[in-house]
């Protein structure tokens, strides 16, 4: 991994112990919620490290809030390794995790030279890919060669033409079995973090309190061990419509810096989610 060039770090930011994979694990079994958002550039990476957030995400979200598309999959490879660079110049202690983008985990060798030039170019600690099935293979290859992988499943967003829009996923019995399923094979692949998202709250539950790895929710309940949103989302600033699981933390306050620490101080408390966020 390249040697992080900090950005812009505040001076009265207090010093912490740099949040690594076997430290998550350890905050799972503590039962301290983990603290999650995304950042895309070097300035917002600052004030999450500031605030202390434990994990920083560059997703491909970026496709949307940033690019303006109206998904992800437009979002290319070398796109995620410079806003990933970007945001590692910006961190310190903050764990940074960055996106497989679409089609980039389509065979394990296509992954492996994704993922290198993340943590090469990029400076990521993890890399996120989306799915299970044959992004079995590709996370226990990924895993094999010590690249700390977080799955995704649940609401897939690089899978939305096949879910027919943005929808809940697990619904149902045979859903609910289905995502339990994939949840404890990706785990056994080698991942070392699960996002879910947009699921029901006592399915998530239920496979959070099975599984061994760190379980982060995104309108997936109060009960996972820790919360992701998109920064924009819960700054208030996304275009159109927030989603339902996200909430404006900049409302009522006078800065970014003071929305940030409202966001890890509910996540901590259980406060955020709240059951209006939830499905």
């Amino acid at each position: 991994m390249t040697e992080r060039h900090v950005y812009a770090q505040d001076p009265n930011a207090p010093e912490r112990k740099a949040v690594t994979v076997p430290a998550l694990r350890a905050m799972k079994q503590a039962k301290t919620r983990i603290t999650m958002l995304t950042a895309y550039d070097a300035s917002f990476a600052a004030k999450l490290e500031a605030a202390g957030i434990d994990v920083a995400l560059v997703g491909d979200s970026l496709g949307m809030v940033v690019q303006g598309h109206g998904s992800t999959l437009p979002v290319t490879v070398e796109h995620m390794v410079y806003h990933t660079a970007a945001v590692s110049r910006g961190l310190k202690s903050t764990l940074l995790v960055a996106d497989l983008p679409f089609m980039s985990d389509r065979d394990v060798a296509t992954a492996m030279a994704t993922a290198t030039r993340l943590v090469a170019e990029g400076g990521a600690a993890m890399v996120k890919i989306e799915g299970a099935g044959h992004i079995c293979e590709v996370i226990s290859a990924l895993a094999d060669r010590a690249i700390p992988v977080c799955a995704h499943l649940g609401l897939t967003p690089q899978s939305v033409h096949k879910f027919g829009g943005y929808r809940v996923q697990g619904k149902g019995e045979e859903a609910a079995a289905r995502l339990l399923a994939d949840a404890h094979a990706v785990q056994k692949a080698g991942a070392d973090m699960l996002v879910l998202e947009c699921v029901p709250s006592a399915l998530a539950a239920g496979i959070t309190a099975e599984l061994e790895i760190p379980v982060i929710g995104i309108g997936a309940g109060a009960d996972c061990d820790g919360q992701v949103l998109v920064v924009y989302d819960m700054l208030g600033l996304t275009a159109g419509k927030r989603p339902r699981f996200s909430k404006d933390f900049l409302a009522g306050r006078d800065s970014v810096a003071a929305a940030i620490e409202a966001y890890i101080k509910d996540v901590r408390s259980g406060a955020f989610p709240a059951p209006e966020h939830s499905f």
